[in-house]
Order: structure tokens, then sequence, then C-alpha cells
């Protein structure tokens, strides 16, 4: 009795704590089946985490492309029509924003605004995960200093000009007309690693200075210049922006039935001509990538008439252009709000302003006026592209990949967490 009364007395003995499982405890299929679920963003945070990471996530996307993740551009001001008298801000630039894929929580909301120091500079190339950027007024004679940011580790270098002795007793320097630059290649998707190009024209012939970035130190190397190319007119009509497709990068020239192509792995520049069709009638045409393969593609949405064009090998070709599609777009167009609809009119105030590089199917079109639109080449479907906050689209719209690949998600380095 007293033995029954003294365990009253006592307090009652502790509760079994419940087992806690850690993620260091997960196996390796339960860690892959939850990154499996993960949006391609959250995914490549994941393998940044350790090795271990890397391994299972290296799994998930064996075998599968780059994702598309959004699209990098400067919103723009919307112009007034042709019919009105210009104002000073027309198509002024605005610093630049992201826009994801789709407006999903699980799309990610990348930023340039973190980085600071992009003040002054504005968007020339997208590729490999990096974004380039010059100083909105080129110097002269001079190359520029570029700017590089890496949206997804949140890394940037700042390139430091050519030194002098880059191009010993360099005579071009009062003759030279700079063009712009270009992402060229990138050493390691994990790694702030990249080599940029910047063209210039040295007394009518281009030339490639190519700058390689490792481990924070940079270098400079001239390349001579191309004299098997000469450029003939004025090269303020190079457009600044290059275009990356099917493998190789090209330029634009206002006014003219070619452009000019660089080889990346020769660096030996040539000039591609347009369809006839297009060229000789002094089209504004935009080459790009087929949305299903990747191959080069042309198109223009002149004369109220969308073509796309490919580039292929046989006979019958029109300067080596087959045209795969053709479409009267006058329907399309009556759809956009204030558009005129005599044909004058429309045609100085719409011009195709890019071939989608996310390989959507979609054309950008730019109107003086009247917005910023896409234009999807299989349904038809015409879609308004404008900020939050009343503002468009600006030109160019870059696609944003996140440069990722199997070599990088499963490195052979082997080691503990870190």
């Amino acid at each position: 009795m007293a033995s029954e009364t003294l365990q009253t007395l006592l307090p009652p003995p502790p509760a079994e704590e419940a087992p806690t499982t850690t993620v260091a405890a997960l196996t390796d299929d339960t860690l892959r089946n939850i990154l499996h679920r993960l949006a391609p963003a959250d995914l490549l945070r994941a393998a940044l985490a350790c090795h271990r990471w890397r391994r299972a996530a290296a799994r998930c996307v064996t075998g599968a492309p780059p994702p598309l993740l959004g699209y990098f551009f400067h919103p723009a001001d919307t112009p007034p029509p042709v019919h009105l008298p210009f104002s000073a801000s027309r198509g002024r630039l605005h610093p630049a924003a992201f826009s994801p894929v789709d407006a999903s929580s699980s799309s990610p909301r990348l930023s340039l605004d973190y980085l600071g120091g992009t003040k002054g500079f504005i968007i020339y190339d997208v590729y490999l995960g990096l974004v380039l950027l010059l100083p909105t007024s080129l110097p002269s004679g001079t190359l520029p200093r570029i700017l590089v940011l890496d949206p997804a580790s949140r890394r940037r270098a700042l390139l430091p000009q050519p030194p002098r002795d880059a191009l010993p007793g360099d005579r071009w320097r009062g003759r030279r007309h700079i063009v712009g630059a270009a992402v060229l290649s990138r050493a390691h998707p994990s790694r702030l690693c990249f080599d940029a190009v910047c063209l210039t024209v040295d007394d009518k012939h281009p030339r490639a200075w190519v700058a390689s970035y490792r481990d924070g130190e940079c270098s400079w190397r001239a390349l001579p210049r191309d004299t098997g190319v000469t450029v003939a007119f004025d090269p303020y009509w190079f457009e600044g922006r290059c275009v990356h497709a099917a493998g190789d990068i090209y330029w634009h020239i206002c006014h003219s039935g070619r452009l000019l192509k660089l080889d990346p792995a020769t660096l030996s520049f040539s000039y591609l001509l347009a369809p006839s069709e297009l060229g000789d009638s002094n089209k504004k045409f935009r080459i790009g990538e087929t949305p299903e393969d990747g191959r080069l593609g042309m198109a223009t949405v002149e004369d109220q008439e969308m073509q796309f064009w490919v580039r292929g090998e046989a006979s019958g070709s029109d300067n080596g252009w087959f045209l795969r599609k053709r479409m009267n777009m006058r329907r399309v167009l009556d759809t956009i709000p204030g558009l005129p609809r005599d044909m004058m009119s429309r045609i100085i105030s719409i011009w195709l302003s890019d071939i989608d590089a996310g390989r959507t199917g979609k054309l950008f079109i730019k109107t003086q006026g009247y917005g910023r639109y896409s234009f999807h080449m299989d349904t038809g479907k015409l879609e308004r592209l404008a900020t939050e906050d009343g503002k468009e689209y600006g030109h160019p719209i870059y696609a944003y990949y996140v440069a990722w690949a199997p070599a990088f998600l499963a490195p052979e380095l082997e080691g503990d967490d870190y």
C-alpha cells in the first residue's frame, strides 16, 4: 500500500522522444525522387549544396537540354505613333528586368539588381547562363570595359580594357569602329570562367579581340584583321547586339541583304546572304533557329506577310534558303488596338525584332507606338508583351537558359560534403 502511494507521488517517467530523421539519413533513391520533383531553378540550387546532391541531381537531368527559365530585357517607354511628333524620350530604356517562363511560384525570378554596378550598362548578349553588358555609350577607338554576370550563382566580373601592348604598333586606333561584344565560350558551367569576343572594324576589315577570364584574372589577345572580309559600307550600320544561331555568331546589318558571321571555332569572319526575295527587296529580316531542331532560320513580317526560311543544302534554293512557312497576317494585325488600317502606315509602323531564341516557335514583333508583341507561327496567337507598370519589352528580348550539364552536376572530383 505504501509503495502504491509513493508511486502516485512520483512524477511520471519522461515519454520517449520520437526519433528524428535528418536530410543526411535519406537514401540515394529517396533523395533523387525528391529532387526529381523540383523546378529547374530549384534543382540547380540543390545541386550546389554538396557533392552528393550534385550526383543525385545529375541523374535527374542526364540527357535533358538546359531548361529555359525566362527572358532578360530592358523595359522601354512606348514611343508615339509615327504620325505624331517624336519626343526626346522615344524608346528610352530602363534597367534590365527578368520575366520568368510562367508566373507560377515554381518559376525563378532572377534579377541583376543585387549585383549593383549595372547602372550605365546595357545588355549586349545572354549566352551559356551569362549576361554580358557594355557601357551605354561606347568609346571611340578604345575598347570598352565588359561587365559579365552570372545570375544563377550571383557572380560578376568587370573585365579591364585590353592593355596597349595587346596590339603592338596599333595604327588603327583613330579609325576603329567598335561594333559590340559577345560571350564566346564557357570553360565550366559551375565557375565564372569564360571567353568573350569584342568585334571591331579596323580600316574596312573586321577584327576579333578575345578576352579570357580565369580565376579572377583576365587576359586579352588581338587577332589579325580578317582581310578576306571587307566592310565597304559605314560600320555604323552594324547592329551591335549579336545573335547566336546554329553554332555561329551573327551581326545584322541595317539596309543590307547579308549578315556578318563569326565562326567561334576558327574565329574567322564571312558574309551570309539572305534569300534574294528578302535581301534584294530590302525587307527587314532576322536570323535565328528553327524551334524543332535548332537549324538556321530566317524570318520577316514585312508587307503584312510572315515568311520563315530554313537553311538547307539542295538544288532549287534561294541563296541556300528554302521557304518553309508563309502566312497573311492582315487579320492578326487587325487585332492590335489603334493600329492604322492603311497599308503604308502599317509598313512603317511594324517590323520583326527577333526570332525567339528560346525556340518556342514565336516571333517578337515591334510596333511604333502600339506596343511589343509575340506571335506564334503555328497557332497564330498574338500576345502583348508589357510589364506590370505599363512599359513594353525593349529590344532585344534575350532567352535565358540555366547553364548546367551533367558534367557540372556530377563532377569527377569526389570528397566530403561542403
